[in-house]
This record gives structure tokens, C-alpha cells and sequence, in this order.
């Protein structure tokens, strides 16, 4: 399993972009990005770029993975589901108050 990392760019170079981390990053598939850019990497490769917003997302979601698997407390990376039941999608809870079990 590939697992895509958010890398905000310092420099690019033609197809070559560099990241913050200090590692290079083939921007053939985003020629668009720029420094200060967050593109997704996937082994070395950028797919797309990236909104701040969704960067910090996905970096808050990698972090909460290694808290798990260093066993810590997860309650901060999962706030909105902390203290409330789990709920269903609507099209769900219709067919579960209907009584329905089966698809």
C-alpha cells in the first residue's frame, strides 16, 4: 500500500521540484506547481496539488496513525466523534428503522 504525503515545495527546478523535508520531487503530472505549493507526493512523484486546508488535513490523519501505533490516547485527532453515538448516513438509518437487515 502507497500512502500519499503532503510536501510543500521551496524551489522548483524545471520538472524538479525540491520540498521542505529536503527531498526532490517530480513534478511531472503538476508542471503548474510553484514554491510555497502543496502538492501529494507518492514515492517521489507528485499526483496533485493540494489546498493548505486539505495538506493540513491529511498531515493531522498521518499523525493520528502513528499515534496509534505508538499506543497513544486518539480522542484530539478524532474531536468531532469524542463524547456523541456514531451516527448513520441517512439512505442507512431509513432502511435500519425500517427493519431491514440484509442488502
Amino acid at each position: 500500500m502507497c500512502i500519499g504525503i503532503p510536501l510543500r515545495l521551496t524551489a522548483v527546478d524545471g520538472i524538479v521540484g525540491r520540498a521542505e523535508d529536503g527531498s526532490a520531487v517530480d513534478l511531472s503530472l503538476v508542471p503548474e506547481a510553484g514554491p510555497g505549493d502543496w502538492v501529494l507526493g507518492f514515492l517521489g512523484a507528485a499526483r496533485r496539488l493540494l489546498e493548505p486546508e486539505e495538506a493540513a488535513q491529511i498531515l493531522d490523519a498521518l499523525a493520528a496513525m502513528a499515534a496509534a501505533l505508538d499506543g497513544e490516547a486518539l480522542d484530539s485527532a478524532f474531536a468531532d466523534l469524542t463524547g456523541r453515538e456514531p451516527t448513520l448516513p441517512p439512505h442507512l438509518e431509513a432502511a435500519r428503522a425500517a427493519g431491514l437487515t440484509e442488502a
